[in-house]
């Protein structure tokens, strides 16, 4: 009988670790305008950006209501997201390389997927 208890917290424990690990690991794919794209992974708290063929590891920062703000100090690159659209800069060279940019969730009016499990709406 422990046998089994035991069994089944480790069967349960691995479920829920691999969820876990699997939305993290969830590529969000976000189209822009003057066709341009890049793609998100990560949590809510760090992004992993891919951004014409690069990828960039990005950390939460303090933002405005409503928003989230992502940055890599060392590259530049800087991700503002709204609630229905996003907007990719580069700090560094003072120039905004991506506008309108939203995923295919967000263009039938649902949040951001960044947004989830975050609550927005607050500073930091």
């Amino acid at each position: 009988m422990k046998q089994s208890i035991i069994v089944v917290s480790l069967a349960t424990a691995a479920i829920f670790w691999g969820a876990k690990v699997q939305a993290s690991d969830e590529v969000f794919t976000w189209s822009c305008s003057e066709s341009k794209q890049f793609k998100t992974s990560g949590t809510t708290e760090k992004v992993r950006l891919t951004w014409e063929s690069k990828t960039y590891d990005m950390d939460r920062q303090t933002s405005l209501p409503g928003s989230l703000r992502y940055k890599n100090t060392t590259t530049g690159h800087d991700l503002v997201v709204l609630g229905n659209k996003a907007m990719l800069f580069n700090i560094k060279s003072g120039t905004r390389l991506a506008d309108f940019c939203q995923t295919t969730e967000m263009k039938t009016g649902k949040l951001p997927h960044l947004f989830a499990g975050a609550e927005p709406f607050t500073q930091n």
